[in-house]
């Protein structure tokens, strides 16, 4: 019998309507347009300024249209699972609270926290859940509201990130496309170079770590930078080693869009042709988990059924790796 497979039948990706520009930017803190565009390629940023609204809001904007999109019946979906680090709330999980904004009714959620590389995580998780005949219908969303732990008086961070994401309907195909091979990483030390220091159970919120500004993002760029660079060019070649596949077969590479360059420096230890390198990173920044969804909703106009691609991340912790897969339609 023919494999089954976990393919990617629908995407929908959502920004918030705010745009925050580099010009903006340069009266909030000091940095200018020049600065930020050539240290990491970005022009402006999506910002959820919304008052009350929170990832589940973004997150029910991108489920429903992507529901509406592929003709799917809320009631026909099984699993969802939702890949951020700025979820609503600590608890209850961001998954199931999108289920109850959708009317998705006959699923169970949870939540996936591996920072930029939680959608990819969240992605293959889903798929074996589909692999193994468990499930038919699993959706897997990638999304953060990066806006609401960054300190706009720190240039360091405030430039970088972004609000928005993106959802995906997986299902069984057996013609050969889908996601065909994952390989992942971490590494636990690498948190001390970019984390939360307060909020969590090693050091809850209290009135000094509010005075110490410790519940926004904190960034040691640069051996977050190396580590990036190396993770990513290590693990695209253990799955092409993997699946006897040479950089000549894949179609599109799609990283994650972190710094334009690190995107750069990949494609450059690869020998890879960067027209086929998907970027979007000057109009949304670094969105988290929300980057590689966006970047696959934008280029799907121009993706072709059994396109071969190659889906990287590297997020803190650290976390990192490379899916292959092909394109389902």
């Amino acid at each position: 019998m023919p494999k089954r497979l976990a393919s990617i039948t629908g995407i929908q990706g959502y920004v918030p309507d705010y745009i925050l520009t580099n010009k903006e930017l340069e009266k909030m803190v000091d940095t200018n347009d020049e600065w930020i565009t050539t240290r990491t390629g970005i022009k402006e940023r999506h910002i959820l300024k919304e008052p009350g609204k929170a990832a589940s809001d973004m997150g029910k904007i991108m489920v429903e249209k992507l529901l509406e999109k592929t003709k799917t019946n809320p009631d026909d979906i099984e699993l969802v699972i939702c890949c951020t680090v700025t979820g609503d709330m600590v608890f209850p999980d961001t998954a199931n609270t999108i289920c109850y904004k959708t009317g998705i009714k006959n699923a169970f959620g949870f939540d996936i926290n591996a920072a930029c590389s939680g959608f990819l995580f969240g992605l293959t998780t889903g798929a074996k859940f589909i692999e193994s005949g468990t499930y038919k219908k699993v959706i897997v969303v990638g999304l953060d509201v990066m806006s609401s732990i960054i300190d706009y008086t720190d240039r360091a961070t405030c430039i970088i990130f972004g609000d928005g994401g993106g959802a995906v309907l997986l299902e069984p195909d057996e013609s050969g496309n889908g996601i065909i091979d994952s390989v992942f990483h971490g590494d636990g030390s690498g948190r001390e170079f970019l984390h939360m220091k307060a909020g969590g159970s090693l050091k809850p919120p209290s009135h000094e770590t509010i005075d110490r500004k410790e519940h926004y993002v904190y960034q040691d760029g640069k051996p977050v930078f190396k580590a990036a660079i190396k993770g990513m060019v290590e693990s695209i070649k253990e799955v092409m080693k993997r699946n006897g596949l040479t950089k000549e077969d894949i179609n599109w590479l799609v990283p994650h869009q972190a710094n334009i360059r690190i995107i750069d420096g990949v494609a450059e230890m690869l020998d890879f042709d960067k027209e086929k390198v998907m970027v979007n990173i000057h109009k949304y920044g670094n969105t988290t988990s929300g980057t590689l969804p966006l970047c696959l909703w934008e280029w799907e106009p121009k993706l072709k059924k059994g396109d071969k691609l190659f889906l990287t991340s590297f997020g803190g912790g650290f976390t990192w790796g490379t899916t292959y897969l092909k394109w389902a339609y």
